[in-house]
């Protein structure tokens, strides 16, 4: 049977990109379930409202159709991982890869359950789209690394290049983290009206503004960050493939620091703050490229001390004329 299941590299390269694409599908519509107010649209779990199918309200429809959607990201990561099995030839890197991927779905699910069960507590809806770029480490590391052989890509010897590329990729996640807490602390709960759904509330009535101005900051270290990395790299002659994902991701958070200072002065407006994580899931996969880009190192090169070199040159001289 699992040779009739046998794909070629090509058509498992196909199937990794689906399943990266369908698993950011899925948090880009988990962020509209929250920015609609209809994290609570389905108060209980796995059933909606008691009942297998949603009640005829907005909200319950929202929230039930995102559920559907991730059932049906969830097939497709499952698909993944068989596949990842009866790839020729096999790859064990690429298995455990795809393995990850349907654990990590349903880690989601039970997580969104007691999310909606413990009425969207902020802890748990920041752990919930944490985990969501968690899961997309994966499922980009298993796109980018089924689209060459083991040991086809070159490697760096500028260790310093690539460390300050890998420097980015804390940062980000930290900018992206401050991002949540800034979203927690605001005025988008998740529950409609007469829902109560707690919201960060540590510094009191300061929090939002002191979340935001933090995020911004943090996120500005980042641009900065970015902009000399891109220009250490082209100084030490990186190539337009090591390039390119810096640059997009320059742009990508000249964009999101516009977003922000907009929706800022709109009072966070449901939709600029959908573009906002958006953005934020794309600046993270971009992140991950940048660091893919800039490749693995090469192992240090052993020096030999000059004695054991000169010995060993008289011992390769003395067998030589043995022979």
């Amino acid at each position: 049977m699992l040779d009739r299941l046998a794909v070629t590299p090509a058509q498992y390269r196909r199937v990794a990109y689906i399943t990266l694409a369908s698993l950011t599908i899925i948090v880009l519509t988990g962020a509209a379930v929250r920015l609609t107010d209809s994290g609570l649209g389905c108060e209980n779990w796995p059933k909606c409202g008691g009942t297998p199918l949603p009640p005829l309200s907005s909200h319950a429809l929202i929230e039930f159709g995102n559920r559907a959607v991730s059932g049906i990201v969830g097939v497709v990561t499952v698909i993944a991982a068989v596949l990842a099995f009866t790839r020729r030839p096999y790859r064990r890197d690429l298995a455990i890869l795809a393995l990850l991927l349907p654990l990590g779905v349903v880690a989601q699910a039970v997580l969104g359950g007691f999310t909606v069960l413990n009425h969207l507590a902020p802890g748990f809806v920041m752990a919930h789209f944490g985990l969501s770029l968690l899961i997309l480490v994966a499922a980009f590391a298993l796109a980018w690394k089924s689209t060459s052989e083991p040991g086809t890509r070159p490697r760096s010897t500028d260790r310093g290049a690539v460390w300050s590329v890998r420097g980015l990729l804390p940062l980000g996640a930290l900018t992206i983290f401050a991002g949540t807490a800034a979203t927690a602390a605001g005025p988008h709960s998740g529950g409609f009206t007469g829902q109560i759904v707690h919201r960060l509330h540590f510094k009191g009535a300061a929090t939002l503004e002191w979340t935001i101005h933090q995020h911004a900051t943090i996120a500005a270290i980042f641009g900065v960050a970015v902009i000399g990395v891109w220009y250490l790299q082209r100084r030490r002659g990186a190539s337009a493939q090591e390039l390119e994902p810096l640059t997009v991701l320059g742009v990508l958070l000249a964009a999101q620091g516009l977003v922000g200072s907009v929706q800022y002065e709109l009072k966070l407006p449901s939709e600029m703050v959908w573009v906002h994580v958006s953005l934020a899931t794309f600046t993270w996969l971009t992140t991950l490229w940048v660091v893919a880009a800039a490749g693995r190192l090469a192992p240090r090169a052993v020096e030999v001390p000059a004695g054991e070199r000169n010995a060993a040159s008289r011992e390769l001289e003395l067998a030589g004329r043995v022979d």
